[in-house]
């Protein structure tokens, strides 16, 4: 057997082939891995440099426009369309491409010098300044970290993870290696842990610009408004006409709560650079919140036409339900899908956004294709599974038993300020969100992550191998321990409160702790927000979700997550009190708003008030994708919306079984 023929070829083979210059045995190994995978990103790449090496352009550019299909921040493939093109003599285009490959990938210093070279053939001195700049700045960096960052960027999180801490245990003050594990850390979900790393690197380079920008995205992902806003502020001191630093501080302002400021700094920026597409979407996302909904549509649309590319803005527009889009729009919007210089994430906010216009106009086959396309691209980047959700679910049926709870009985906090609104997401939280909030005795907040951020404390390092000792260790905490816990958590949600007694939760993936939110807030009210369960997963899977929800992407997931939901549901109304939890239904609120309005009141303790049956009077800022729904009188719009979709919606109903499925 030959080295080509070998059945058992990897792109590391085809890898040392093409190092050592053998291009014509390296393609063959990469023709070879691509007959029987042929999105593989590493022979796609291989492939397309073997054919500009052999001369086989034509080749090359069909590879690579593959290859950036399947891998659309893949910054290598850029890069070396850029050397294509310089190749064939088209500079411009080779000067874009290596433009892109840059802002996909920041650690590839060809791409940095060969941006230099050009842009000084360009007479562009300041631009060609900058990228050799960059390119040195990539030369200085230890080899260790070089490599970090371009694993970081190829999506290899956990060998970039790997490199790090070695690094840092050899070099523990080092403060770009602290900025990279602790981005690392955003990227997989451990965002205590990035927190810390930032605030002791910027102890240690208190003038470190990007530790602070970093730091600021990392309290805010927290909730931890105040101090991502003080974090901005201290930019804004510094340099107070800078653009970036203005935009920084209009988000945590709007983060904060206040909108006034918030957007007359966003306005501030527009002074400066007045068709800047990303400042306009968030001041799009500001205006929304805060129920301005015409001024957020021309905000967004300022940005659309600014950069047609801004997938963001146009699925704030999407986002808003209420906006229909125009034939023009349509059209700019396919245009775009099909734009293969689109990174991954403006690809999956465009297939939403198709997928809305769609539906709009009756052309459901169309839509579902487009919001298929755009999960599958999303579901390409999280790492959930079905299994592991199970998993899960299964540790705290067994471990929270009617024993654990008579055994821990009349311990916790019992302050009965919170109302925790759990559920699936699209499951009409948000509605009773906004009826609770509209009386004057409770304060509406968000989708806290206090108790999801407990949870992970209590699992510890050791997750893999001790995944059961969170829920275990509820039984082996003292009095002390869990009212500790209770009032940590009233502390630290305080700062989203205005003042009335009592405060709405809704994260609704608490369903999920409900064990530990018994133990610690006995007195807390737990209310199962629940939706027809066609119309509560078709309805997810449809919506692109900011963060987390990450089963949302896949009808076979989101199916047998609601049954998972279902079934651990069942197990907490089993072990714990009587009347512990409120379930409302969805469609029972539509049926008999004022009479489901009582029955919520009632179960909090708290007196009639009849702005709650107006509920879509009352003005706050509401930040999910229902906010402007809640926002208009009750109606029966959303019910049965994936009927128009039955033909597709096979895996849905297998996944939610017999059960759970219409007829």
């Amino acid at each position: 057997m030959t080295y080509t023929e070998r059945s058992d070829t990897t792109p590391k083979d085809a890898q040392k082939a093409m190092q050592a210059g053998d291009f014509a045995s390296a393609a063959a190994m990469a023709q070879a891995i691509l007959e029987h995978q042929p999105n593989d990103q590493d022979a796609l790449y291989i492939a397309a440099v073997c054919a500009r090496y052999e001369g086989r352009h034509g080749d090359a550019a069909d590879r690579l426009a593959e290859l950036k299909a399947a891998a659309p921040d893949f910054g290598r493939a850029f890069q070396e369309e850029g050397h294509l093109k310089r190749k064939l003599g088209d500079t411009p285009g080779a000067l874009r491409a290596y433009e892109l490959a840059t802002r996909f990938n920041p650690a590839l210093s060809a791409s940095w010098t060969a941006q230099a070279d050009l842009h000084t053939g360009f007479g562009n001195k300041e631009a060609a300044a900058n990228a050799r700049d960059q390119a040195e700045r990539l030369k200085a960096l230890p080899r260790e970290l070089l490599a970090v960052t371009n694993y970081v960027h190829e999506g290899r999180i956990f060998r970039a993870e790997e490199i790090a801490r070695a690094f840092l245990q050899r070099n523990p003050t080092h403060v770009e290696g602290m900025r990279l594990l602790a981005d690392i850390g955003t990227r997989l979900g451990v965002d205590e842990d990035a927190d810390f790393l930032l605030e002791s690197a910027i102890e240690l380079e208190p003038d470190n610009i990007q530790l602070r920008l970093d730091f600021i995205k990392v309290l805010r992902k927290r909730q931890k408004f105040s101090e991502a806003l003080n974090q901005a502020r201290t930019l804004i001191e510094r340099e107070p006409d800078n653009p970036l630093f203005q935009s920084y501080f209009a988000i945590e302002s709007m983060q904060a709560g206040d909108f006034d400021v918030a957007l007359a700094y966003f306005d501030k920026v527009l002074e400066t650079l007045p068709d800047d597409p990303a400042t306009l979407v968030s001041r799009g996302h500001a205006l929304k919140t805060y129920g301005r909904s015409d001024e957020a549509v021309l905000s967004y649309q300022a940005a659309t036409r600014s950069a047609p590319g801004q997938g963001d803005a146009w699925y704030g527009l999407a986002n808003l339900k209420t906006y229909r889009f125009t034939d023009q729009e349509l059209s700019a919007l396919k245009t775009q899908s099909v734009d293969p210089d689109l990174d991954r994430m403006a690809r999956i906010h465009v297939a939403f956004a198709l997928g809305k216009a769609y539906e709009d106009r009756g052309a459901y086959d169309e839509a579902f294709e487009a919001y298929a396309l755009g999960n599958r691209l999303k579901h390409q980047t999280v790492r959930y599974s079905t299994d592991q959700m199970h998993a899960e679910f299964d540790a705290q049926k067994s471990v929270c038993t009617p024993e654990l709870f008579a055994a821990q009985a009349g311990k916790g906090f019992v302050a009965p300020d919170p109302i925790f609104i759990v559920g699936l997401p699209r499951a009409g939280s948000t509605l009773i969100e906004q009826i609770l909030a509209s009386h004057p005795d409770v304060d509406g907040t968000l989708e806290l992550p206090n108790i999801l951020s407990m949870a992970h404390k209590l699992r510890g390092r050791k997750q893999l191998t001790d995944r059961e000792r969170y829920p275990r260790i509820l039984s082996e905490m003292s009095a002390e321990q869990l009212a500790s816990l209770g009032k940590d958590y009233i502390e630290s949600t305080r700062i989203h409160r205005e003042g009335a007694p009592f405060f709405t939760d809704k994260m609704p993936n608490n369903f999920r702790h409900i064990g530990l939110i018994h133990l610690i807030l006995p007195k807390a009210k737990i209310i199962d927000a629940r939706r027809n369960p066609m119309d509560c997963c078709w309805s997810g899977f449809k919506q692109l979700f900011a963060e987390g929800q990450e089963f949302t992407y896949s009808l076979d997931d989101i199916g047998n997550y609601y049954r998972g939901y279902v079934d651990l549901m069942d197990h907490w109304n089993s072990v714990l009190p009587n009347g512990r939890i409120l379930k409302v239904q969805h469609e029972d609120v539509l049926d008999d708003l004022e009479g489901q309005v009582r029955r919520l009141l009632d179960y909090c303790g708290l007196p009639f008030d009849a702005r709650c049956v107006d509920f879509h009077n009352t003005e706050r800022a509401v930040r999910t994708a229902s906010s402007e729904q809640v926002r208009q009188p009750i109606n029966k719009a959303g019910l049965e919306q994936w009927r128009p979709y039955e033909a597709h919606m096979g895996p849905l109903k297998a996944a939610l079984g017999p059960d759970l499925t219409p007829e």
